[in-house]
């Protein structure tokens, strides 16, 4: 991309698309859908036949066209809802394309790429959410928070946002406990294959936290053993399961603790609140405001960050 129409482009992003998915959605289906156009661009060819609405808006086109570039990551079902913001847009971006056509300056391969890269942009400024839903369980509630990293995981591959939760989901929890006297480490830091005793060691416990608990990990534990400690697994539903099965295979079980995640911090928000309604709220809050401490301290990825809903 030329210096020129970066710059054109950043200018009409500042303008008119910023981090908005329905913006974003529009401009990557227009500039796919000039390709197959003849310059100079008619702006009739991208409205529908009946009028005032773009014509190709939709979730499947804008998922097409990620997914070339390598995303899997949703970025709208609907692709942009038709509204008159948006036939404004369209015209504006219109004109873009033709003023860079006639100085010989569109690339529109380049440009898709640009959208593109806003789009990932918009998805690394999204948080987790948290919602305090009164009519579930809290740990019903944790669940939902995991979920979604898992899913996010399934959409970035290579990285572990589950896992990157739990630790500082626990790392913001210990915090409470202990007044702020937690060392805290960035996720991929992880204590496994380092010479630390764990994720987190107070007093004569070494905590660990892991999404799937590995021979590896029991082996720290062994170490743990060893070395005066008391290790605690801290784990998903799922993991429980094969944290016992494997140090029962090393003969430890009745030496490791494993704890789920999902109970060890629902425990806690009860307890801390006196079980009170009116407390929990509260209650989950200051956990969560002290992740995001924690987050904005140890991690580079601002989209670990929990939003919370109560």
């Amino acid at each position: 991309m030329t210096t020129a129409q970066r710059a054109i482009l950043t200018a009409f992003d500042d303008q008119h698309i910023g981090l908005s998915k329905g913006s974003l959605s529009l401009v990557l289906i227009l500039t796919r859908n000039a390709k197959s156009k003849t310059f100079p661009l008619d702006k009739a060819e991208f409205v529908t036949s009946r009028g005032g609405q773009v014509a190709g808006l939709g979730g499947p086109a804008v998922k097409r066209i990620l997914n070339d570039h390598g995303v899997e990551r949703i970025l709208s079902n609907e692709g942009g809802r038709t509204s008159r913001g948006n036939m404004e847009r369209m015209s504006a971006y219109v004109d873009v394309m033709n003023e860079l056509a006639s100085r010989d300056e569109l690339d529109l391969e380049a440009a898709e790429r640009y959208w593109v890269e806003r789009a990932l942009a918009y998805f690394d400024a999204l948080p987790f959410t948290f919602k305090l839903d009164p009519s579930r369980s809290l740990r019903a509630c944790v669940r939902d928070l995991l979920a979604q990293a898992v899913e996010r995981q399934r959409e970035v591959k290579g990285t572990m946002y589950a896992g990157a939760v739990m630790q500082h989901l626990v790392g913001a929890k210990l915090d409470t406990i202990t007044k702020g006297l937690v060392t805290h480490h960035g996720f991929s830091v992880a204590d496994a294959p380092s010479n630390r005793s764990g994720d987190f060691l107070i007093g004569d416990v070494a905590i660990h936290v892991t999404t799937a608990p590995g021979e590896a990990l029991i082996r720290k534990c062994q170490g743990n053993l060893s070395s005066g400690l008391r290790p605690l697994i801290v784990t998903t539903e799922d993991g429980v399961g094969g944290a016992k099965a494997l140090s029962k295979q090393a003969g430890v079980d009745d030496r490791v603790d494993v704890i789920e995640i999902e109970q060890f911090i629902a425990t806690n928000v009860y307890e801390w609140s006196v079980f009170q309604r009116d407390a929990r709220p509260a209650t989950i809050k200051d956990i969560i405001d002290r992740y995001n401490k924690i987050v904005a301290e140890c991690e580079s990825d601002p989209s670990l960050r929990i939003e919370f809903e109560g």
